[in-house]
Order: structure tokens, then sequence, then C-alpha cells
């Protein structure tokens, strides 16, 4: 018989259990976040698996913590891990479990975003193409098929987190799951069938007890125990649709995407400090940057359509994993600023007020005698004096400077003290390991082996190919006799298509090719052709270039060729529309696997020491040595055309050397002040909107490697090279500080004789090079920026020495603004600015 203490001892050991689960789980209170038993004030960045390789995710990861991250955030991309329905893949970039792994082992939360619909400029939204094929499927709705397959994904990807114990309940880093993504404007479309589904789709999440809150980005209809989240440029003004929610911004967009055939969007850093500071300030909890780490959408990952195959987004680490400077620096910065207010930003009571017409305080005071303000200015032009407390502050136009003390300012957004780094495509030869032996293959015009059916008329591009390739072949042939013009005049092709492109061959030769745009995927094609009599055959070759990926009913959107004729005849116009035509899905070289590594023995491949020029429809492959060193690898196409490329069987993604408007709203210089917008500071106009591909590191062999490019209007692959992304030139430009403005790092309050705190300027190579050369250095009132900085009317003479003895040869230094080496103050009344420009090798 057991004793009374024999039956208390299990008792107390689940007690201690559930307390322990307890206190590592996470809830929330109208403040925050609640994880293991305290409310936590986050910094959270994007950094999506599948857009960068396993190689990649623990820098990606430990440049993230670096930059003051507590927290990873990542979609989960269903098309991605769901071949076919019931079909799984998890490996390579699709390994979600390593990559959670590599998140814990790094220290840092999780937020899990399963939608399963992602948007994210990923193709068909993220859900897989066969669902909507699936008899009576209609997307994102109160729709039973739909709801089925979309809850047995969702708990195949809860399941698998469960069995690796990562949900903070289970004592893992996971402390957040996202159901559904954006679809309150979708949920409008759908009416009641909207509503019932997003009630579902909360219930449905809520009853796979992770034991972690459920959110759901821009629904303000989320019910009572799900979070609603926001996604914007700014989320200050947001507030979540309950008193008892806390205040989460789930994607603050650091940058934007790139379409082909559009310049490309930069955001500066100060608005994007801005937009995180007024954000906290307001009472923000939760901040994540999407993305911190864009990456690539290797293969036809993208979506869009006509999104580039760069997913580099303007983010503080750029598409190839090196930071992005100084927007990575500032960034970080600003997170240390605002970890020195956490406890009394959470614990606080908090009051607003007026500092002027448009400057305001946010002012959060705790029982312990903690003090933190945040001064804004939200004047987009003027700057301003504001008096705090009794003390006189500056406030730039469209800033906000943190008083973790409410006396000294840590940090202002608009005051970049970090380093700019200019980075440079550094060519190398394309190192043939064999340079007599190109292998080529042409395709075939028109329908290569047996045609797949013909039909009179046309039929949609994407419910034929269901998305297993970009093409599909379209041919027909008519006859000319009599009625061909005998006026000189040429007679018209036309060609009217709901999207994407489409390559025209008439008798076996390219006549022309047109495509859609961002903005519209329908297009019209007119050339103008010369027949010959008798027999004409015409070959249309219709493109994808991703499939759409937000809307409702977006997956009922659909591609392909609506109408072709013939106009200028004698007789009138010829209409080919109803025509006899045959059809053919996908290429020749796609059906063979010309692009995997193991087809070295094909007999497809014709040897050539010198490769054809400018042939349409053309595959190429040689091998080729991996470029030298350490630093990230592009290839560079711009003596191509459009087409895909693959290394070792890898697909780089879809090239596509399409260049934007020559006036596509770029500008000299970059205004950071006021409400950012995609086209505010575009750069690049008149050139190819991607001419660089990204190749990881980890995908080349020591030797032995092949490159495979398969080309569909003619370029010149002897032109192709490799790229070393490398930063070559650092810059700095940093001013004396006003007064009551410190040292972050040490809030060291020692002022100038003026009161004024002496500014440092701080420099740093890459790893593994140095300073080699200061190309400029001016202590005065400098202007310009990194690589035209430009002396002002006050300039110290020995400005260049002092950096040269500080800086050269060495990987990184520091200049103090108040270094003895500059001498005599030359001009007593002008705040000064030491500006720098040095080179890294």
């Amino acid at each position: 018989m057991a004793t009374a203490a024999g039956r208390l001892l299990p008792l107390l050991q689940l007690l201690h259990a559930l307390l322990v689960v307890a206190a590592a789980g996470v809830t929330y209170d109208h403040r925050s976040l609640i994880i293991s038993g305290r409310r936590r004030l986050l910094i959270s960045t994007s950094i999506h698996y599948p857009r960068s390789v396993p190689a990649m995710w623990p820098k990606l990861v430990a440049e993230a913590k670096d930059g003051g991250a507590d927290c990873i955030e990542t979609y989960v991309f269903w098309n991605g891990h769901e071949t076919a329905p019931g079909k799984y893949y998890f490996e390579d970039r699709f390994d979600l479990v390593q990559f959670a792994r590599v998140v814990k082992d790094a220290g840092l939360f999780l937020i899990l975003r399963i939608g399963p619909f992602v948007a994210g400029e990923w193709n068909f939204g993220g859900l897989p193409v066969w669902l909507h094929y699936i008899p009576g499927t209609v997307f994102r709705t109160n729709n039973e098929p739909f709801k089925s397959h979309m809850k047995g994904f969702t708990t195949k990807i809860v399941d698998m987190m469960k069995k690796e114990r990562f949900f903070a309940s289970q004592g893992g880093h996971i402390i957040l799951a996202q159901i559904e993504n954006e679809y309150e404007g979708t949920e409008q479309a759908f009416g009641a069938g909207g509503k019932a589904y997003a009630t579902w789709a909360a219930s449905m999440a809520l009853a796979q007890n992770t034991g972690v809150p459920w959110i759901m980005c821009q629904q303000s209809d989320a019910p009572d125990h799900v979070i609603n989240t926001c996604n914007s440029f700014y989320c200050d003004q947001f507030m979540p649709n309950s008193p008892t929610k806390p205040k989460i911004w789930t994607e603050n967009w650091p940058g934007w995407f790139q379409n082909f055939g559009e310049a490309n969007p930069h955001r500066p850093a100060e608005d994007v400090a801005f937009s995180v500071a007024r954000f906290f300030g307001k009472g923000g909890t939760v901040q994540n940057y999407y993305v911190y780490h864009g990456g690539t959408n290797f293969g036809r990952t993208t979506g869009g359509p006509f999104i580039t195959t760069s997913y580099d987004y303007d983010a503080p680490i750029d598409e190839y994993g090196l930071r992005r400077l100084p927007k990575w620096a500032h960034l970080r910065e600003l997170h240390k600023s605002i970890k020195l207010c956490e406890h009394s930003l959470l614990y606080g009571n908090s009051t607003s007020f007026s500092l002027g017409p448009q400057q305001e305080a946010d002012v959060y005071t705790d029982h312990s005698g903690g003090c933190v303000a945040f001064l804004s200015n939200i004047d987009s032009e003027k700057d301003k004096v504001v008096t705090f407390r009794k003390r006189k502050y500056d406030l730039p136009a469209w800033s906000v400077s943190v008083l973790p003390d409410c006396e000294s300012v840590v940090y202002n957004t608009a005051k970049v003290r970090s380093q700019t780094s200019m980075v440079d495509m550094v060519p190398e030869t394309l190192q043939a390991s064999k340079p007599d032996q190109w292998s080529i293959f042409t395709e075939k015009i028109g329908i290569w082996d047996k045609n797949d059916f013909i039909q009179n008329g046309f039929v949609d591009h994407i419910n034929t190919t269901k998305d297993s390739t970009d093409y599909l072949w379209h041919t027909t042939s008519f006859n000319v006799d009599g009625s061909y013009p005998t006026s000189g005049k040429h007679p018209i092709l036309n060609i009217d298509s709901k999207g994407h492109g489409v390559h025209a061959f008439l008798n076996d030769m390219l006549i022309g090719s047109a495509f859609g745009n961002g903005s519209k995927s329908s297009f019209n094609l007119h050339i103008p052709i010369t027949l010959k009599m008798g027999k004409n055959e015409i070959a249309l070759l219709s493109m994808t270039v991703g499939l759409q990926n937000a809307g409702a009913r977006y997956e009922w959107v659909g591609a392909g060729l609506t109408s072709v004729n013939i106009s200028g005849m004698e007789n009138g116009t010829i209409d080919l529309s109803s025509n006899k035509w045959s059809y053919k899905i996908g290429l020749e070289g796609e059906h063979y696997s010309l692009f995997k590594p193991d087809q070295g023995n094909n007999q497809r491949w014709s040897q050539q020491s010198e490769p054809s020029k400018d042939q349409p429809l053309t595959w190429y492959k040689v091998h080729v040595d991996a470029p030298q060193g350490y630093d990230p690898i592009g290839l560079d196409m711009q003596s191509m055309g459009k087409g895909l490329a693959w290394l070792n069987g890898n697909a780089i993604g879809r090239y596509w050397l399409r260049t934007s408007s020559s006036d596509d709203r770029c500008t000299p210089s970059c205004n950071y002040r006021g409400q950012f917008s995609p086209d505010n500071c575009r750069t690049g106009c008149g050139k190819p909107s991607q001419r660089w591909y990204h190749v990881p590191r980890s995908w080349f062999h020591p030797s032995g490697n092949t490159l495979v490019v398969f080309e569909e209007q003619g370029g010149d692959p002897t032109k192709i090279t490799f790229s070393r992304r490398v930063a070559t030139s650092i810059c700095s430009f940093v001013s004396e500080n006003y007064p009551f403005i410190v040292d972050l790092e040490t809030w060291d309050k020692s002022v100038t004789d003026d009161g004024r705190v002496a500014s440092k300027a701080q420099l740093s190579c890459p790893k593994g090079k140095i300073i080699s050369s200061v190309n400029f250095a001016s202590f005065g009132d400098p202007s310009g920026t990194c690589r035209s900085y430009q002396q002002g009317r006050c300039h110290h003479p020995d400005s260049l020495s002092v950096v040269e003895e500080a800086c050269l040869n060495n990987n990184s230094c520091t200049i103090s603004l108040a270094d003895k080496g500059f001498g005599k103050d030359l001009c007593p009344d002008v705040i000064k600015t030491l500006a720098i420009e040095a080179h890294c090798s």
C-alpha cells in the first residue's frame, strides 16, 4: 500500500512540470507578449529559408542577431513542401526543420507564419497549383475542398514542429504562429463566405493546441483569441481590435520588390528607423522587418507575374548575404537604444503631448523612477528646436529622438552615424575547364516529337501547362495565293494575349516578341511580315513569367493567346484564331532534362569550339571552374536575352535583360523626409532591371562544374562571366553632436568646451581586407555622398593625414572629431563634419 508521501510525490512532480511549461510558454496582455512570465519587447527579422541555401542560414541568422534581432520570422511555403496531394518535400532549401534548428541554436525566437497562403511575391501565392484542379475548389473562402487541404497542410507543419518540441509551450523557441495572411480585402470580396472562412481558419488554428498565440495580419475582425497585426510602411497609428491584445507589426517593409522592366526601388535607412521609433513610441511591442534578408527567387518560384529573380528588397542584409550599410548598422543602433527603454515601455505609464504644431513627445514613467521619451518631428520639411523638461532639443525634419532617461539623446533617426559601404560586382573570366568544349542543343521550332493535342482556337496557357513549365507551343499553317499584297506594303501579323509573353516564328524564323508588364499582363503584338506563296507556317511560343500571387480569385487569372490574324491582305484580314492549332507543352530540352549534370553522354548535345551566337531557342552547356576566394558570386548575363540558367543542376532562375524606361521615376538623390512610397527613390533607369544572378557558393564543386543556359531570343554565351560581390569603398559622414546627445555605447556625457559632444567616425572593411587607401577626407563642412564628397568653405588642411595615420593598413579604425591632429578650430561658428572615403582591398 502506497504511503501518503508516496502518492503525493507524483502529484508534486506533475505540478512542477506544469509550472515549468507555464513559465516557458507564451501568453499576452494588452501591453505585450509575455514569455516565461515576463513582458517582452521584440525585434524580429524575416528570413525566408527557400530564398537562400542551407549553407547560408547560420550566417544570415547570426547577422540578424548581431543586428539586434530577438527573433526570426518566416513564411512556410506550401507549394514548395506539398508537391502533389500527400507528397511532401522537406529537403535542401525547403528543410524547414533544419532552418528552425539553426534559429534555435542561435538563441533566437521563431515566428512561424504557416498561412499557408503567403502572397510574398512567390509563385501562386505559395499555394500549390495542383490544388486549383481539385474538383470544386475555390481558394480562400468557405469552400470545403480548400479548407480540407489547408487544414491538412497546417496540421502537418504543426505536428512536425511538435515532434521537434519547437513550440515555446514545449520548451522550444516558436513563440507565435500565423494562420492566413492579409485576408481582410479578400474576405470582403467573398462576402459572407469570406467571413465564415476567416472564423473557421482561426478556430482550426486554435484547435491545433500549439500552446502559443496565433496571429492574423491585416485582419481587423480577427476573433477574440487571435491577435490581429499590422503590415505597412508605417504602423504607429495602428491599434489592435481589442484592448486585451498587444500592438504587433508583422511586416515593416524596409524596401520593395522589383519587376522586370522597372527601375530599382529603395527606402532610405532614416525613414525605416523613423517608422520603427514611432511604432515603439506609440506603444508597439513586436516589430518585424519584412524582409531583413530578401534573398533569391531561385528556379521558377517568383510570382507577380514579372517579379525579378532577385528578391533583394533593399533589405538590411542584401540578396547575397552581405550587410547593407548604413541601413543594417543604423537600425542596429536603433535597436540598442530601444532596448535601453524596454522596462519603462512595458511596465510604465504613458503620456503624449504636443511640443509644437507637428512635434510631440511620448513619455513613459515606471514605479522604479525610470523615464523614457520619444521626441518626434513629423514635419516633412522643417527642422525644429523643441523644449522638453526645460531643455532644448534639435529635431531634424521627419525624425525621432530616443531619450532612455528623459534627458540624454542616444539616437536620432535622421542622424546616420554608421559607415556606408559601396558594393561592386567585380568580374572574373568564366574559366572553362575544357575551353574547346561548348555543348549546344537547338530546340525545334514548333512541335517537337508528337503534338500533345490539336484544337480549333486557343486554350488557357496555365490550365494547359498547370505550371509544369513556362512554355506552350502553338502552331498552325495557312496558304497564300492571289490575295498577297501587290502594293508593296507588308501585311501585319497581329497577336493579342492575356499574358505573359510570346515569341513569334514565321516559317522557322523569329520575327518578334512581346510581353506584358508588372501592372498589366495582357499585351498586343503587331509585326510587318513577308509571306511566301503557298503554305506558310506560324509557331507561337507562349510564356508565363511567374503566376499571380494575391487577390480574391487570383487562381482564375489566366494567360495565353486570345487572337491571331493577318491584316493588310488584298482580300481582307485572315483570321487565324479559329484555325486548327497543334499544341505542345514545354521544351524538348526540358523533357530530356538537359539541365541536369548527369547528361554528359546525352547524344542530343553537339560539341562546338565556338558556340553559335544570337540564335534563338538554344541550350548552351560548358564546364567551368569555381571562382577563387570566398566572396558571393553573381552570374553576369548582360550579353544574353531571356531564359533560364542552372549550375550543377541547381536552378539559378529566370534571367531577363529587360531594360527599364529611361524616365521610370528615378531620382538623382533620395530624400528620406515624408511618407515613403516605392516610387520615391528609384535607381537604374534605362538599364536592365537585373543583370547579375546569385549563384550560391555551396553550389560549386572544387572542379568540374556544369553551367547550362537556355536562351530564348539570342545572345553571346562567350561573354557570360562570374562576378564577385565585394565591398570596395567605405565611407563615413559624421557631424558633431548637439548638447545632450551622448554615445550610445557608453552614455559618455563628457563634452567639448563649447558644449558639444565629440562624435566618432568609424570605418571597417570586410573580414580579411584592409584599408589600402584614403580617397577623400575633409574635416569642416564637406557635402555630397559616398564617392562624390566635396570640400566646403571650411576644410582643415590636415584632414587626410589624420585619417591616413589612423586607418591605413588596418581592417578598421576610429577617428574622434576631437582628435588633436585637427589642431586649431579654423571655423568656430561651424558645426563640424568629418567626411571620409576609403578603399578596401
